[in-house]
């Protein structure tokens, strides 16, 4: 215990996490309690701006000087010197000098603080979070089964039951949960990711949410006026796969092992994306290639020889450079939301870094289109080479692309020949989408094979109609891609064309078919 008439300056971590507090509480204070102005300004400008971590700090201050008021052995003083070697626009370095210009203590539960501390040779306490379980882990282990905790104020907490696809969401309890718990646990979470220790890392904290990887678990929290409330969201992988147990075709893990370098994994949010990126990296590390992902945040659980890289905490810039001179096999971007992120992944792609970049997309084309009027065209076979789309957990579609040079499905005339990037079935090699320019527009078509059976119920019935103007013994039939074309002769095609057009046509529209009528040479 520190001797009485001790002067102690606290700094803006332990305001934050609400750890001063917890200290004053429990005697770990007997003296003089400096707290900076350079602190309360800083809350202040952010408050200003929004910021309701900037409206936390200013609460906290006041709970600690109306708190500290009421104990005997405690004084609250407010100081406004800078000291001449400090950064007056650093509320941090100003608390530094200032803690060591008076030979105070300095109170801080960040852990980097408490090393340049111990560096300075400045007297300090360190009251970071131990190795406690977290109010949000709590929920976790009293219900194993869910995948996701969601809390809001003056809602009820709820969660999702289940497994990626399958889900359901119930109801944890019948009370309300209301602004102090909300703050008590985002403080929680602030002070173990302050202390360094437990795994706790802040991917991103901006003035009005925080994103926090806390071991495997994901947390986010939203302030107000972003949202209308404090909203806290943890989410945690129920499973982990091996690439064996996805039941792949022997095609597709051949494809995996040897010939794919610019992989697309596409599925809706939830699906299983993020397992199958990590399964994969998995994969390769286990094949001796040299993996590395960008992951924002960092929340799959892979081996050590994996280097995780955050995109949050890394320009693209950097992320650029560090990937292209450590030369990896295979880098695993989790996941792209942005052009500047699809940018990265075509940079290092086109560099010859295999690349597996994760995507949302609500069905497999919707991942390559994401794609469109951010990459040219003819590029996209180049950057992507496999589509592998996630469904309730599982691969449920597997697509490759090919460039080549035809007239597109739906055109007619030879002239307009153009390159057309074909969306094949992987394991199936039939053409599902083309995907060419016509004009200045791009267009993505599917390639709807119609049964054989209606196109024959409809060809009949034309025929009959012909054959009322032409001998059918003399009309040629040729089915093409994605028509029909019936040839009769020519001193019949006037005749045929004006007596049966608009009845061909009635055909046409009942049955969904394209037909043409050309004249035979």
């Amino acid at each position: 215990m520190l001797a009485a008439g001790e002067i102690y300056i606290p700094d803006m971590s332990v305001f934050l996490d609400g750890s001063l507090k917890e200290y004053l509480q429990g005697g770990g204070v007997k003296g003089r309690l400096l707290i900076h102005t350079a602190i309360i300004r800083r809350f202040e400008d952010n408050a200003k701006l929004g910021s309701s971590l900037g409206i936390l700090g200013l609460e906290e201050v006041a709970a600690i000087y109306n708190m500290a008021s009421k104990m005997g052995d405690v004084t609250v003083e407010y100081v406004d010197m800078v000291p001449r070697s400090a950064d007056p626009k650093d509320p941090e370095n100003v608390i530094l000098s200032t803690a060591r210009e008076l030979g105070a203590t300095l109170i801080t539960s960040d852990t980097m603080i408490k090393r340049v501390c111990e560096a300075m040779g400045i007297r300090h306490v360190y009251i970071g979070k131990g190795a406690g379980l977290l109010e949000i882990e709590k929920w976790f282990q009293r219900y194993p089964d869910i995948m996701s905790v969601h809390l809001k104020e003056n809602t009820l907490p709820m969660a999702k039951r289940g497994s990626p696809g399958n889900w359901e969401l119930v109801y944890l309890d019948n009370k309300v949960l209301n602004r102090e718990y909300l703050e008590r646990v985002v403080r929680e979470v602030l002070s173990t990711a302050y202390s360094g220790g437990n795994g706790a890392v802040i991917e991103v904290m901006r003035s009005h949410s925080l994103i926090v990887q806390y071991r495997d678990i994901r947390i986010v929290a939203v302030f107000p006026p972003v949202s209308d409330g404090i909203e806290i969201t943890a989410v945690r992988p129920l499973v982990k796969k091996r690439i064996e147990e996805y039941n792949l075709h022997p095609k597709v893990v051949e494809r995996l092992e040897r010939g794919a370098e610019g992989i697309l994994i596409g599925g809706a949010p939830g699906a299983g994306k993020t397992t199958f990126a990590q399964a994969l990296a998995e994969f390769y590390a286990s094949k001796n290639r040299v993996v590395k992902t960008i992951e924002s945040p960092r929340d799959m659980v892979l081996p050590d020889q994996v280097t995780q890289l955050s995109k949050n905490l890394a320009t693209p810039e950097e992320l650029h450079d560090i990937l292209l001179l450590s030369r990896p096999d295979y880098t695993i971007f989790d996941e792209m939301r942005d052009t500047a992120d699809i940018q990265l992944y075509v940079d290092l792609r086109l560099a010859g870094i295999g690349m597996v970049g994760v995507i949302h997309a609500t069905s497999p084309i919707d991942s390559i289109q994401r794609f469109i009027g951010r990459v040219e065209l003819g590029m996209l076979p180049s950057i992507i080479d496999t589509v592998i789309f996630i469904d309730k957990g599982n691969v449920s579609k597997v697509y490759s692309l090919e460039m080549t040079v035809k007239i597109p499905a739906g055109l007619r005339e030879e002239d307009l020949t153009r390159p057309v990037v074909i969306v094949r079935d992987f394991i199936t090699e039939e053409p599902e989408y083309e995907i060419y320019v016509f004009g200045e527009e791009t267009f993505v078509v599917p390639l709807k094979r119609r049964s054989v059976e209606v196109s024959k119920r409809a060809v009949d019935q034309v025929l009959r109609v012909i054959g009322k103007y032409a001998p059918l013994n003399q009309v040629i039939i040729e089915p093409r891609e994605d028509t029909v074309v019936i040839k009769v002769p020519q001193e019949y095609y006037g005749v045929v064309l004006a007596k049966s057009l608009p009845r061909i046509g009635r055909i046409k529209r009942k049955f969904k078919v394209d037909i043409r009528i050309e004249p035979r040479q």
